[in-house]
């Protein structure tokens, strides 16, 4: 069997050329493989669910009948340790959870816009 000329570059042109496509959509189009997409949809699920408690977090600290002691020892506090001091608080623990979250303590200080220690 004889195969035309342009049989070979035609071929080499269309692999190149559905390379060159999927390099540009991954690199620079925003394409991603699925388990990426996951991440990203799990990560902006994440950040809403903690931006729905932050005012949740600012009320239970309001209403807290021991909010000066506990504001005492968050003002001492700086860094991790602030943000440590906020879950023993208890105003950062989600309702069903059974521990305070790391990202709404430090969403709730930041919340309360506490001085600088």
């Amino acid at each position: 069997m004889n195969t035309p000329e342009w049989l070979k570059p035609g071929l080499v042109g269309a692999l190149t050329g559905g390379i060159v496509v999927a390099v540009a959509g991954f690199a620079w189009a925003g394409w991603m493989t699925a388990g990426g997409a996951d991440r990203m949809a799990r990560s902006m699920a994440a950040g809403q669910v903690i931006a729905a408690f932050v005012p949740m977090c600012v009320e239970m600290s309001a209403n807290d009948p021991e909010r000066a002691a506990k504001l005492a020892v968050l003002q001492e506090a700086s860094g991790t340790r602030r943000r440590d001091a906020m879950m023993a608080t208890g105003w950062a623990t989600i309702p069903g959870a059974l521990a305070p979250s790391r990202d709404l303590a430090t969403a709730c200080v930041n919340a309360l816009e506490l001085p600088a220690a």
